[in-house]
């Protein structure tokens, strides 16, 4: 991939303007411009993957696990954790990262700066805390994923770097489709991952997590309902008093977006892999069904083909 400047990068992709006519040209400046930036799909990698994940419960210690037993052998993984932490509370050693404690004890965390620093992995995958519109509004997120992102390039000139989009609550009052429909362009992109790359360095590509659920659950709702699967609610798990848990994935879920995970880095389609898999404590993980299995398969790829950031070439 070929290297931009600071000022080249900031030329490109454009500044927000206060005033509507100019935000509009700007905004669509960038999008024309990402879409140049990423017109050239990234290599197949070969063999296996090192991975660092840095994010929070919606990454989790099952979906990472899930990803490694659908690559095989010689994927490795790393994370640091945090509940509902952003890329800044990750950053700053001055703020704290709830939850770190009890997130990040198991036997594949490392520490983020650490770990990136190292030049040890071949792919870092980050996310923001949610809700998205916060991140931004409050932490910076655009400043904090280039800081992220600088990081692990001044280590590993060839890391790739992948922004992992997420959802928000299944219970929004704007719409959950919706929400997902519009905030990948609006928040994900324009307000986080563009700016991001006035780093001047490699495109920092997508993992469309919260795309392909919406894709899945529309293709269920379709059809009303495919085996055990009846709409988004039996993707999400339940909290300690029983009641619905409206953001975090049951392993259903987890599965769904591991498989997103996997193709991405990869390239590889996910139709044909296992599905009856452990959790990273080694306990069996609920599977999906034959059917729901092959209709998660399939969808991923076709979410992937329409998305060129990911850099998977299909």
């Amino acid at each position: 991939m070929p290297a931009f400047t600071r000022r080249a990068a900031l030329a490109v992709l454009g500044i927000t303007g206060a005033f509507g006519a100019y935000f509009f040209a700007q905004r669509q400046h960038g999008i024309n411009a990402a879409e140049t930036l990423y017109a050239r799909p990234l290599p197949k990698p070969e063999g296996g993957q090192n991975v660092f994940h840095l994010g929070h419960s919606l990454v989790g210690r099952d979906m990472p696990a899930m990803v490694a037993q659908l690559a095989g052998e010689g994927h490795g993984y790393h994370s640091q954790l945090g509940w509902g932490t952003s890329l800044k509370e990750h950053w700053e050693p001055d703020l704290p990262v709830n939850g770190f404690e009890q997130e990040n004890d198991h036997p594949h965390f490392r520490p983020a700066k650490e770990a990136l620093g190292s030049g040890e992995y071949d792919a870092v995958v980050l996310t923001e805390m949610v809700e998205i519109a916060d991140a931004i509004r409050y932490h910076d997120s655009a400043d904090y994923l280039a800081r992220w992102a600088g990081l692990a390039w001044d280590a590993n000139p060839d890391v790739r770097i992948y922004l992992y989009e997420t959802w928000h609550h299944t219970d929004d009052d704007k719409g959950w489709l919706k929400r997902i429909d519009h905030d990948l362009q609006a928040f994900w992109q324009d307000k986080v991952k563009y700016p991001a790359l006035a780093n001047g360095r490699a495109p920092i590509h997508l993992i469309p997590a919260g795309q392909v659920k919406a894709a899945f659950v529309r293709a269920v709702l379709e059809r009303g309902g495919v085996g055990e699967i009846s709409s988004v609610d039996d993707l999400m798990g339940l909290r300690e008093d029983g009641s619905p848990d409206t953001i975090h994935f049951n392993d259903l879920g987890a599965y769904l977006v591991a498989l997103t995970h996997y193709a991405v880095l990869y390239h590889r389609t996910p139709v044909g892999l296992p599905y009856a898999l452990m959790r990273a404590d080694g306990t069996p993980a609920v599977a999906p069904s034959p059917e729901v299995a092959l209709l998660m398969q399939g969808i991923v790829w076709d979410v992937i083909a329409r998305h060129p950031e990911t850099g998977v070439a299909v």
